[in-house]
């Protein structure tokens, strides 16, 4: 772990020295994932290869400020998030498009769902759960806050299997339309997710 902290810091004052390779290998280093997450997000691959060029000028441009003895990563992520911001600032007044990418994020296939349940502690989630009746609030916490599986909740509630899949399907539709009812705060929460969730 040291060697790879010491090569990091190596190529990051290379980098602020000028040199295009040590700007590549850590393009290479870093691009990847960055571009996965990108492309979640802005769900086009155009838009996503623009911003990733446009991060990465941004590291060439404002070498100088980097600081080696931070974070580089965090630093990478937080450039890729501020971009995001602006992105969907321009495109803002486009309520179609803002709804096309809440939906598609909360859509609960099972990357999404567990990203959304990794933040059981985010004020938009709590409020959306508590909107749920009493009993289907306590079917999801305890199958998805909780993790326990149906024939377990089924046992401590007395209700059978298929009621609890009921209750969950249900739950699941309600949380992705509170999210699309409050859109605003929720691509602010779908983009601190995915970007902070993958550091």
């Amino acid at each position: 772990m040291t060697s790879d902290n010491e090569n990091l810091t190596f190529l990051i004052q290379q980098l602020q020295q000028g040199s295009e390779h040590a700007f590549t290998m850590l393009y290479d280093k870093y691009s990847k994932q960055l571009y996965r997450n990108i492309v979640r997000l802005v769900k086009d691959e155009d838009t996503a290869r623009e911003l990733l060029q446009d991060l990465f000028l941004k590291i060439w441009e404002n070498r100088w400020n980097i600081n080696p003895d931070k974070s580089f990563k965090s630093y990478l992520y937080k450039i890729a998030e501020n971009l995001i911001y602006a992105h969907f600032g321009k495109i803002a007044k486009d309520n179609r498009l803002i709804a096309k990418l809440v939906s598609s994020y909360v859509d609960f296939d099972t990357n999404a769902e567990d990203a959304i349940i990794r933040q059981e502690n985010h004020d938009l989630l709590k409020k959306a759960i508590t909107s749920l009746s009493p009993q289907r609030k306590q079917v999801f916490t305890l199958c998805k806050l909780e993790g326990r599986s149906y024939e377990e909740v089924s046992n401590e509630l007395g209700i059978s299997t298929s009621t609890i899949r009921d209750h969950i399907v249900k739950a699941n539709k309600a949380v992705k339309q509170y999210f699309l009812l409050n859109q605003d705060v929720a691509v602010l929460f779908i983009i601190s997710q995915v970007f902070f969730g993958t550091k």
